[in-house]
C-alpha cells in the first residue's frame, strides 16, 4: 500500500510518500500559522496515484494548551462524595489555564473503594440534575471522574449514560479511558482532553477537506499518529485529542528505528527549535512510568519517555556567556538567520560558516567562534543522550532532523552514531509507517497470572482489530503484570500493548 506520512512541527512541515517500507518522494517546507496550508502544500508536493493512506501528525493540541488557545470550556462531574470534596478538580491547574478552561463543577455520592467495593452507590437524581444543570449552562463537553473507577467502571459509565440522556448534546470524557489510580490526575487527563473537542471536530474537519479539495481518491483514508507511534482513527482523535500529544517525537523514533535498522537504543531528532531524545524498546518508543505535566497539568496516561531541549538548527547565539537557545528563530530561518540574510546568528549558521553544512542560495557567514558554538552544541547532545541512558552500558544513536549536524560522530556511552538516508524527514516516514495497536490498562481480580495476562492480550488484540489491524499479523509488543498486594482476590494490574499493519 502506498502512503503518504506528514509530521507537523513547529519549524517545518515533512512530508514522505512510501511504498510499502520503500521510501518514495520527500518533501519539507516551513509550517505555516494556519498549519492547514502548509498541509496543503505537502499534499500537492507528492504523487496522489493510488494512496490508500494518510497519516497525519499534529502538535496542534499540544501548541493549544500551552498557549492557552482555542480551548473550550469543560462542565466537571465528579463522583466521590462526600471524601471526594477535599481538593476539587481543577485544583493544582496554572490560574491561567483553568480560568479559561472553567466550567461548572459539580460532585454527587458515589465513588469506589481501592479494593473494588462502592463505598456509596451512585446517586443517579444527583446526576440528572447535574445533567440539566451543565445544558443550561452550555457546558457541552463533560468530564466524569470518580474515585478508583479504573477498577471498577460501571459508576462512570452509568453517569456518562445519564447524562448522554438528559444533555444530547454532550461530549463525555470518562476519566477511566485516559488516566491510572490517581484520581486528580485523571481527571486533569480527562480535562484536557475535553476542552479540546472542539478544536480536534475543527481540526480534523480541516484535513479532511484538504484531502478531498487536493483531489485524492474516494479509497484513501486519514489518520492521525499517537503518543505510542501507532495509527489513531480519526473518529477516536475527534473523542480523545489527547491521545495525540506527543506523537512528533514518536513518530520520529517510529521512523529513525525504520531507516538507520536499530529496534533498541537511543534516538534524537534535533530539528529547528528543540533536540528530541527518546529511547527505543522493540523499535517503539519507551514509555514513560511516571507523572507527566503537559502546559503545566500533572497528569498520568500513556506517553512515550522524552527529553526536549532547547537546541535546534535556529537557536539562536549567545556571547558572553557562550550559549545556544532555547530562543529560535523556527519556522523563519529562512529569512532570519545570517547565511539567509538576516541579521540573527543560529546554530545553523555556525555549521555553514564551519563548513559542515551547505544549502543552496545561502552565502557564508563570518562566525569567527564557529567551531566553538558547535562544539558547545555538541555538548549539549551528549548530556541529552547520557540523561535518556538507563544503564552504563554503551548503546547505539541513531541522529535524525535537519539539524543533526550538531550531533558529533563519536560520543561517550554510545556505541555508534547512526546517520541514516531521509534523515531529516523521518519523522513524515515514520507516520507512514505506523501500524495499528490495541492496548488495554486494567486491573483483573480473582484469575491468576496466566489467566490475567491471557485476557488482556485477547482484549488488546480485539480493540487492534476493531481499529482496522490485520486479525492474522497481530503481535503483542508489551506486557506488564504488577501485582496489587492490598486488593483482595489475586488482583493484578496487567497493561498489554499490541500491534499489526493496517488490514
Amino acid at each position: 500500500m502506498r502512503r503518504i506520512g506528514i509530521d507537523v512541527g513547529g519549524t517545518n512541515t515533512d512530508g514522505a510518500l512510501l511504498d510499502g517500507v520503500e521510501v518514495v518522494e520527500t518533501i519539507k517546507t516551513p509550517t505555516t500559522d494556519d498549519v492547514l496550508s502548509g498541509i496543503q502544500t505537502v499534499l500537492e508536493g507528492l504523487s496522489h496515484h493510488d494512496i490508500g493512506a494518510v497519516v497525519i501528525g499534529t502538535t496542534q493540541f499540544t501548541n493549544a494548551v500551552v498557549q492557552r488557545s482555542h480551548l473550550n470550556q469543560v462542565g466537571f462531574l465528579r463522583i466521590g462524595l462526600p471524601a471526594g470534596r477535599s481538593l476539587p478538580p481543577l485544583v493544582g491547574w496554572p490560574p491561567d489555564l483553568a480560568e479559561v478552561v472553567r466550567g461548572e463543577t459539580l460532585m454527587v455520592r458515589g465513588g469506589i473503594e481501592y479494593d473494588g467495593r462502592p463505598f456509596e452507590e451512585l446517586d443517579e437524581p444527583a446526576v440528572i440534575e447535574a445533567a440539566h444543570q451543565f445544558a443550561d449552562l452550555g457546558n457541552n463537553a463533560i468530564v466524569i471522574a470518580g474515585s478508583f473507577s479504573p477498577i471498577d467502571t460501571r459508576q462512570e459509565d452509568r453517569a456518562a449514560e445519564i447524562i448522554a440522556e438528559y444533555h444530547p448534546k454532550a461530549q463525555i470524557t470518562v476519566s477511566h479511558r485516559l488516566g491510572q489510580l490517581g484520581l486528580l490526575e485523571r481527571e486533569n487527563a480527562a480535562g484536557l482532553n475535553a476542552c479540546l473537542l472542539e478544536l480536534a471536530g475543527s481540526v480534523i474537519s480541516a484535513f479532511a477537506s484538504a484531502i478531498d479539495q487536493i483531489g485524492f481518491g474516494s479509497g484513501t483514508r486519514l489518520f492521525l499518529t499517537q503518543n505510542n507511534g501507532t495509527l489513531l482513527q480519526v473518529e477516536e482523535a475527534a473523542k480523545y485529542p489527547v491521545l495525540t500529544f506527543a506523537s512528533g517525537p514518536t513518530n520520529s523514533m517510529r521512523g529513525a528505528a525504520a531507516l538507520g535498522g536499530v529496534s533498541d537504543g537511543l534516538v534524537v531528532d534535533v530539528g529547528g527549535t528543540t533536540a528530541d531524545f527518546g529511547a527505543l524498546v522493540s523499535g517503539y518508543p519507551r514509555q514513560a512510568n511516571a507523572a507527566v505535566e503537559v502546559g503545566g497539568v500533572r497528569t498520568l496516561f500513556q506517553l512515550p519517555d522524552v527529553l526536549s531541549i532547547g537546541l535546534g538548527g535556529g537557536s539562536q547565539i549567545h556571547l558572553n556567556p557562550l550559549g545556544l537557545g532555547p530562543d529560535s528563530v523556527g519556522q523563519r530561518l529562512s529569512t532570519e538567520a545570517l547565511a539567509f540574510g538576516g541579521s540573527v546568528p543560529t546554530l545553523t549558521d555556525a555549521a555553514i560558516a564551519a563548513g559542515l553544512l551547505n544549502i543552496d542560495g545561502t552565502s557564508r557567514p563570518d562566525l569567527p567562534n564557529a567551531d566553538e558554538i558547535l562544539a558547545h552544541a555538541a555538548t549539549m547532545i551528549v548530556g541529552g543522550a547520557d540523561r535518556m541512558k538507563l544503564s552504563s552500558e554503551e548503546v547505539p544513536l541513531i541522529a535524525v532532523g535537519g539539524g543533526a549536524f550538531a550531533v558529533s560522530d563519536t560520543m561517550q556511552g554510545i556505541s555508534e552514531v547512526v546517520r541514516p538516508g531521509h534523515g531529516d524527514t523521518a519523522n513524515a516516514i515514520g507516520a507512514a509507517l505506523a501500524e495499528v495497536s490495541g492496548g488495554v490498562d486494567r486491573v483483573f481480580q480473582g484469575m491468576g497470572h496466566d489467566a490475567a495476562v491471557a485476557e488482556a492480550i485477547h482484549i488488546a488484540t480485539e480493540d487492534a482489530v476493531t481499529s482496522g489491524a490485520d486479525p492474522s499479523l497481530v503481535e503483542v509488543i508489551e506486557v506488564e503484570d504488577l501485582p496489587i498486594a492490598y486488593l483482595p482476590g489475586d488482583a493484578r494490574r496487567v497493561r498489554a500493548r499490541v500491534v499489526g499493519p493496517l488490514k
